[in-house]
């Protein structure tokens, strides 16, 4: 069978358009400039780098392509070892498949997880981690004593829980690599404290970013770490990526499944809101290409897991918002693309596998060997793309509108979106349309409070705590308007 792909897949690097520029330039570009030349290679769209900033992921800089190039020779014959947050959850679950398959390339030093205690045990028994952390004493306790109970296991790991728990399992000092598997601002801490130790991140939260980018890419630069994407899109751009010159990359295209309405127009969405919201909240909850957690599917299909997404894109790549496109691809097969200045289009496919983007965030720059179903393009009748409807995903301007804000914006509006998408899933009486309204509300009642300068980590938890708050209130509000209502 034939395959119509509708976009030109050029995988072709040619050499970049380039500028004059001294490196005494703007500070946000800074780490761009070569030590040993008086030139600089200016990214972008419009050749000006305007816009653009230092990127957190090994990118777009000598200093990177020499470290990709130095890491590359060592071979196949290394060894990471991994403290992995949220060890029972997908993420978990699937790097935990990949140190099964390469048993000679990782250790498991440290696991954290929420409360399920019977497959933490599991994994203990299994990967001898010399801490193990549950969210609640309870959880810990009830740990402790399966691992007591069983026979012939000895290799007792220190037990541990709640906030400080997982602070532990992020800064075991034998561990060289954390994988931030656990959802939401919850992240941000431990991934704070395992780069001021050196460690190198394997980013599968989101939130790391969004929310605390302007504090964590600083900390990248100061303990020179390597930020590594470990969701699709982002591990897509960032294979793009490789061997890409400092100023080659014009802009970053980064694909969407669409979530489960994509087969609906907006009138048809909005109408099905109105007269079937049972409907509605059954559908929104259901991916049709990935099997993912409620909230990321959810995410899904509001886009907004895309907006977040092209805020993530702005930290990790550096690319200017106006250089950051969404398409939306259905099939999945292609993750993202990247567009270099010459025009070429460099693109990642493959099957819609979440370990494919894990094995590489945790190998990097090596390409192991896996027991995976490689890609055949024979099988598939059509590849399409078209542009996302931002009526119909307002969530997407949404998360321009606060990237572009900056400053403590990004966490309002990841917040307020976390609060209300728990909401709606909660079945407190919030429909599908209000989520947007309830994450526009929340950035405009912040106008007046907006931080872009000096924030610390302090003002990005302070800002969450307050969205949260007030995505709550207005629920427990709308909610009590409608009881009025039907009386």
């Amino acid at each position: 069978m034939m395959v119509t792909i509708i976009l030109a897949l050029l995988v072709a690097q040619g050499a970049a358009a380039f500028t004059l520029r001294h490196t005494s330039g703007p500070n946000q570009l800074r780490k761009a400039s070569s030590t040993s030349s008086s030139l600089c290679l200016l990214p972008g769209s419009k050749g000006t780098g305007e816009g653009w900033i230092s990127a957190s992921a090994p990118v777009n800089t000598e200093e990177s392509l020499k470290k990709t190039l130095e890491k590359s020779l060592e071979g196949s014959n290394f060894k990471k070892r991994l403290s992995l947050l949220g060890s029972t959850g997908s993420i978990g679950t699937q790097t935990l498949e990949i140190v099964d398959a390469c048993p000679d390339n990782f250790v498991v030093d440290a696991l954290s997880a929420g409360n399920n205690a019977k497959l933490m045990a599991e994994q203990v028994i299994k990967y001898k981690p010399r801490v193990a952390s549950l969210a609640t004493p309870e959880a810990a306790a009830e740990l402790r004593e399966i691992l007591k109970a069983t026979p012939g296991f000895s290799d007792m790991p220190e037990i541990v829980h709640g906030e400080d728990g997982i602070l532990q399992a992020a800064t075991v000092d034998t561990a060289d690599t954390v994988v931030t598997g656990i959802v939401g601002a919850a992240g941000l801490k431990p991934t704070i404290e395992a780069i001021k130790l050196g460690k190198d991140i394997a980013l599968a939260n989101k939130e790391t970013l969004i929310s605390g980018g302007s504090v964590i890419n600083p900390l990248v630069e100061e303990y020179g770490v390597n930020m590594l994407p470990a969701d699709s899109e982002h591990s897509a751009i960032f294979q793009c990526l490789q061997g890409v010159p400092p100023g080659g990359l014009r802009r970053i295209i980064l694909t969407a499944s669409g979530g489960a309405f994509r087969d609906l127009t907006k009138d048809e969405l909005f109408r099905m809101c109105q007269e079937e919201p049972r409907v509605v909240q059954a559908k929104a909850t259901t991916h049709p290409n990935w099997n993912m957690g409620a909230k990321i599917t959810l995410d899904s299909a509001t886009m907004m897991n895309k907006g977040l997404e092209v805020i993530e894109a702005h930290y990790l790549f550096g690319a200017s918002y106006d250089d950051i496109d969404i398409v939306i691809h259905p099939q999945s097969i292609v993750h993202s693309m990247v567009e270099t200045q010459d025009t070429s289009c460099i693109a990642q496919l493959g099957w819609a596998d979440m370990r494919l983007p894990l094995v590489y965030s945790i190998s990097w720059p090596h390409r192991l060997k896996m027991p995976y179903r490689p890609l055949d393009l024979s099988e598939l009748a059509t590849l399409t793309f078209k542009a996302p409807d931002t009526e119909k995903y307002p969530c997407i301007q949404l998360a321009y509108e606060a990237g572009k804000t900056g400053g403590t914006m990004t966490a309002v509006l990841n917040a307020a979106n976390e609060a209300a998408n728990e909401m709606f899933r909660k079945d407190v009486g919030l429909g599908f349309l209000d989520i947007p309204k309830l994450i526009a509300g929340a950035m405009e009642a912040h106008k007046d409070d907006l931080k872009t300068k000096d924030i610390t980590l302090d003002d990005i938890l302070s800002c969450d705590a307050w969205a949260r708050e007030y995505v709550e209130q207005q629920t427990k509000q709308k909610a009590k308007d409608l009881y009025l209502l039907a009386q």
